[in-house]
């Protein structure tokens, strides 16, 4: 028998690489204020507490927008349409108009509008359970 929500997806990104990009979405909003702009310790002395500040030569947010940027014109619009429907913009039976909207507003800056969505990898993970794919935490628990 078919699942009509996942026929109703036909992604051009997949939901591993949606799950990786969760990941580094994750790390990257854990980012704290800036407590001291010029340490100048070592940070084994202060326990690496500067990684989880948001330091304007942050690896996560490099990471995680090369990671974006590296994507096909497809894989970064169908990653809008995920952030927007699991946002509440519509629901599976919407995806080819979210998706459709999302080609159309496309253009070069799709990793800062993406990182500029505060609960960004919420929003994917939605997007992924609406469609019946496993979370990010079921994942890595079969790992």
């Amino acid at each position: 028998m078919n699942d009509p929500v996942n026929e109703a997806w036909m992604p051009s990104i997949s939901p591993e690489t949606v799950r990786y990009l969760i990941l580094k979405a994750k790390e990257f909003d854990v980012k704290d204020v800036i407590t001291e702009p010029d340490p100048g310790s070592n940070p084994s002395d202060d326990n690496m507490i500067g990684v989880l500040e948001d330091h304007d030569d942050d690896p996560v947010e490099t990471e995680l927008r090369s990671a974006i940027w590296a994507l096909n014109e497809d894989e970064q619009i169908d990653l809008v349409a995920l952030a927007w429907l699991g946002r509440g913009d519509g629901n599976v039976n919407d995806w080819d108009e979210l998706r459709s909207r999302a080609a159309d507003a496309h253009n070069r800056r799709t990793a800062a509008y993406l990182l500029g969505m505060p609960l960004l990898p919420d929003y994917l993970e939605e997007a992924l359970d609406q469609f019946g794919e496993t979370s990010t935490d079921d994942a890595l628990g079969r790992l």
